[in-house]
């Protein structure tokens, strides 16, 4: 009788996890840390090399699984998603899992299908069906947040290899954010309704939150003027009552605008919060901005504080593993969070995410590599890396596989383990570049 693909793996798996679990992972060899990732990162681009179609490269939003094998395709993408594919590309390659031939060869079928696709002032619908047509259904809506995701996989692409950068270019320079800017605000909207003819009713304007990478890529390419990253809320204004904490914190000023460096307090430490208390809206720009590095007495600063914020609430919940963010459950997606950590925090149920894990990476590596260890006690581990979400308390597991997450995992992997090489090669563009002062200069009032 032929051996299953499940009993195919097991050896590969069984290695994978004794690197994991070695005593020399902690400190003593961290060679074996970045082997132990990368045979991680092997298994999650499978995910991208089944499910990206070969005709358009475009990726499928969500498989879920049964027994290893998929029961549910979800044949459709967003600009995210791309963005995702294209970073992850790069990173396979990057790690040794497939060859620069192959990496081109991928991208470059990718940017045949965007150049075709449908655009609105260069800026791209939040979702098209993997065959590139647009997917009217969910209605046809420009995205600040997602736009500012595509133009960020397209610049680090681009950056990667010559051969396509004369189309990344185009493309990225086409994508006209001032369009979803509002002056008066100094913010941007949330989006746009093209049926609607209308932006959308609320503005972006929390900082710490997944859109400032639009901003900041708005700003580089001069779409917007550097004005608008200080008019981003770092909390909001104490008087307003209805938020998680009433902020304390001092007025600075930085090019001219008077902005609240306030914070928030949890347990004795001081933070700026995220939306909603969850790790990929905190740490999820880092993967491409330079925040670690730069922002050290900010957004680099607030982003380990973070990280170890979310690990610290799982121990006074007796949780045994951490990483709180939105990921799929097992019939469908919901928000999850720290909830302390937010303005207006998720719900925490006990459900974690393995991406929450890997965003954490450069901000507590021995705690992010222990808790590998955990999420794997807790059955997490399948076919192309790690399910979605588990539920710590119940132990219910999400057998699905989102592209959006899996590429935070490559992403993640290859920063780490390669010396930052996303970041580097998304500041080597000038669009990356230009705007670096920001990240220097700001001071949170959590010192």
């Amino acid at each position: 009788m032929k051996p299953s693909k499940s009993l195919l793996m097991l050896p590969l798996l069984c290695f994978v996890f004794a690197t994991v679990f070695s005593s020399s992972v902690y400190g003593e060899a961290p060679g074996k840390d970045k082997h132990a990732l990368r045979m991680i990162a092997k298994q999650t681009y499978g995910y991208f090399e089944k499910f990206t179609d070969k005709k358009t490269g475009l990726t499928y939003d969500e498989v879920r699984m049964e027994n290893d094998q998929p029961v549910s395709e979800a044949k459709h993408t967003s600009p995210t998603n791309v963005s995702m594919y294209l970073m992850s590309t790069v990173s396979a390659q990057r790690l040794g899992i497939i060859s620069r031939k192959e990496a081109v060869t991928r991208i470059e079928t990718t940017l045949t299908t965007l150049k075709g696709l449908k655009k609105w002032n260069g800026l791209f619908y939040n979702w098209y069906n993997i065959d590139g047509s647009l997917k009217t259904d969910w209605g046809q809506f420009i995205s600040q947040v997602d736009n500012g995701w595509l133009s960020a996989g397209l610049i680090v692409a681009g950056q990667a290899y010559k051969e396509v950068h004369k189309d990344t270019d185009a493309l990225v320079k086409n994508m006209d954010y001032s369009k979803l800017y509002d002056p008066k605000e100094g913010q941007f909207f949330g989006g746009y309704d093209v049926a609607l003819g209308k932006h959308t009713d609320h503005h972006y304007g929390l900082f710490y939150t997944e859109p400032r990478v639009a901003s900041y890529i708005a700003i580089g390419k001069g779409d917007v003027p550097k004005e608008h990253w200080w008019k981003m809320f770092r909390t909001m204004p104490p008087e307003w009552d209805w938020q998680g904490q009433i902020p304390e914190g001092k007025e600075a000023v930085y090019d001219g605008v008077k902005v609240f460096e306030g914070h928030y307090t949890y347990k004795g430490t001081k933070f700026v919060p995220s939306w909603g208390g969850s790790m990929f809206e905190a740490l999820m720009p880092s993967m491409v901005l330079k925040e670690k590095e730069l922002g050290k007495k900010a957004l680099g600063l607030n982003n380990e504080r973070y990280a170890k914020l979310q690990i610290q609430y799982a121990k006074e919940k007796g949780y045994p593993a951490w990483g709180f963010s939105p990921a799929a459950t097992p019939d469908g997606y919901s928000e999850f969070a720290a909830t302390p950590l937010g303005t207006s925090g998720y719900k925490d149920d006990g459900t974690v995410t393995p991406h929450a894990t890997f965003l954490a990476l450069d901000y507590a590596p021995k705690e992010a590599m222990e808790n590998i260890k955990a999420l794997v006690k807790l059955k997490t581990y399948g076919k192309y890396g790690f399910y979605d979400s588990v539920n710590v308390k119940t132990g219910k597991l999400a057998k699905a596989y989102l592209a959006l997450d899996q590429g935070m995992i490559m992403v993640s992997i290859a920063n780490h383990t390669d010396r930052a090489v996303i970041r580097n090669l998304f500041h080597h563009d000038s669009i990356g570049r230009n705007p670096e002062d920001l990240l220097k200069k700001e001071e949170f009032s959590i010192q």
